[in-house]
């Protein structure tokens, strides 16, 4: 019998696909497949552009947000529809600024969200946020924070993008709007 030998310049190369193809087979690993990492960190960027366009006054970059049959509650019933939420936000009065300008800055608002939670399963998502609004509208242009709440959010993935499918705002500054007792959370 003559005997065979392998050298290990060919094995090890040779070993390591091996295992990388049984792993792959065994756990499903699919081309173009998020992780969840990957999911939310898209879903966190949704809720930054969702922000800034809220802060920045751009209803049209606002809306894309949302999915095309998306729903916005603000605390008057839910508002079905890209179309619908533009023409209801557009038609509402714009504030005017409390304080007259002095020539310093000029009155902003910045809307923050922090303590995240997401729950992900496929292509659909859940989210709970607390919401916090800064502005400096006072005669001395100072920061202060004005108003807060939280978010329930769903979301789905439309060709590799996250958009709000249902986004229900509580805001605690109005008791109509506030949450109900208890944690919103899961």
């Amino acid at each position: 019998m003559k005997k065979v030998s392998i050298s290990f310049k060919v094995l090890l190369p040779a070993t390591v696909i091996a295992i990388f193809f049984l792993f792959s087979c065994q756990t499903g690993i699919k081309e173009n497949q998020n992780s969840y990492a990957e999911d939310r960190a898209l879903i966190e960027d949704l809720q930054a552009r969702y922000m800034f366009a809220l802060d920045n006054d751009d209803l049209d970059t606002y809306i894309l947000t949302f999915t095309e049959d998306g729903i916005l509650d603000i605390g008057e019933g839910e508002w079905k529809g890209r179309d619908f939420i533009k023409n209801l936000l557009s038609s509402m009065p714009q504030e005017e600024p409390a304080v007259a300008d002095s020539g310093l800055h000029r009155t902003t608002g910045r809307h923050n969200i922090s303590n995240i939670v997401l729950k992900i399963e496929g292509d659909t998502a859940w989210g709970r946020a607390y919401w916090f609004h800064m502005s400096n509208e006072n005669p001395q242009r100072k920061p202060q924070l004005n108003s807060y709440g939280h978010y329930e959010d769903e979301m789905v993935k439309v060709d590799g993008e996250w958009l709000f499918s249902k986004r229900k705002i509580y805001n605690e500054e109005i008791a109509k709007w506030a949450a109900p007792e208890g944690n919103p959370s899961w």
